[in-house]
C-alpha cells in the first residue's frame, strides 16, 4: 500500500519508501558539491602552476630537500672515487729487486701530492660543511664545481708522474690546482650568502688569497724549471696540510 505522504519516494534497491527533503533541498546540496568541487580544481590548478614552474625560485627549490649530510655523504664518495683511481694508475715494477722502484718513483711522488691534495681538499670539505646553514642550489652548483676540477688529479698527477721533467705536464697541473683553488673559493662565498659562521672565520683569508698567486708562479715556472713548479706545488700543499684552525673553531665554539 502506497503511503499517503507525497513528499516521499521509493527505495529502488530496498523496497521501502525513503522521505523526500524539502522542495529545493536536492539543488542546493548539489550546488554546494559543484563550488567545492570547483574550489578544489582551482587548488589543484595553483598546485600545478607551481611545479611547472620551478624557476621561479630555484635555489629554494634545489635545496628544499638536499640535506647538509647528504651533501657532504655526496662529496666523500667522489673524492674516494678519484683516490682509487688515481692508486689505480701506479704501474707494477717490472723485477723482483729494489732497482724495479727507480723507474716508477716520479709517478709515485706525483701520486703522494695528488694524494695530498685531495686529503686536503676533503678535510677542509668536511669543517666547511659544517657551517652551512641550509644547502641552496648556488651551493650545490658550487660543490659540483670544485669536484669537477678535483676529478682531474687523476689525469694530470699521472701526466706528471710519466714526464717529469717535461714543461707542459707540471703547466697543466697548476691549472687544474689554479682552478681548484678558486672553485673552492666560489663554494664559500655561495655559503657566506646564506649567512653563519664562515664570513667571520675565515677572515680576511690569507692563505686563500696567496694561494692562487703561488700556483700561477708555478705555472710560469714550469716553462723554465719544472721541477720548481713541483715544488711549488708542494708547499702549498704544506701551507694547507694542517685543516683551517679559523672555521674548525667557529665549528666547536
Amino acid at each position: 500500500m502506497r503511503p499517503s505522504n507525497p513528499d516521499s519516494r521509493l527505495g529502488l534497491a530496498t523496497g521501502i519508501y525513503v522521505p523526500r527533503g524539502p522542495p529545493g533541498a536536492g539543488d542546493v546540496t548539489g550546488a554546494t558539491s559543484r563550488a567545492q568541487s570547483a574550489k578544489g580544481r582551482a587548488v589543484d590548478t595553483r598546485r600545478a602552476r607551481v611545479v611547472l614552474h620551478p624557476a621561479a625560485d630555484d635555489d629554494r627549490l634545489m635545496g628544499a630537500t638536499m640535506g647538509r649530510g647528504r651533501l657532504e655523504a655526496f662529496s666523500d664518495g667522489v673524492l674516494a672515487i678519484i683516490i682509487t683511481v688515481m692508486v689505480l694508475e701506479l704501474k707494477v715494477p717490472h723485477g723482483d729487486g729494489l732497482a724495479a722502484l727507480y723507474p716508477r718513483w716520479p709517478g709515485f711522488l706525483g701520486y703522494v701530492l695528488s694524494f695530498v691534495y685531495v686529503g686536503i681538499y676533503w678535510n677542509n670539505h668536511h669543517h666547511l660543511m659544517q657551517t652551512v646553514k641550509h644547502v641552496t642550489g648556488g651551493i650545490m652548483w658550487s660543490n659540483l664545481h670544485l669536484l669537477f676540477w678535483l676529478s682531474l688529479f687523476p689525469v694530470v698527477g699521472g701526466w706528471v708522474g710519466e714526464n717529469p721533467r717535461a714543461s707542459w705536464p707540471a703547466a697543466l697541473y697548476g691549472v687544474v690546482l689554479l682552478a681548484a683553488a678558486f672553485a673552492w673559493l666560489i663554494l664559500q662565498r655561495s655559503i657566506i650568502r646564506t649567512g653563519g659562521p664562515l664570513a667571520t672565520a675565515i677572515g680576511r683569508d690569507l692563505k686563500g688569497k696567496v694561494s692562487p698567486v703561488l700556483y700561477a708562479a708555478g705555472i710560469a715556472l714550469a716553462f723554465v724549471r719544472p721541477w720548481l713548479a713541483d715544488a711549488i706545488y708542494a708547499l702549498v700543499a704544506l701551507m694547507w696540510i694542517v685543516p683551517d684552525a679559523r672555521i674548525v673553531r667557529s665549528v666547536t665554539e
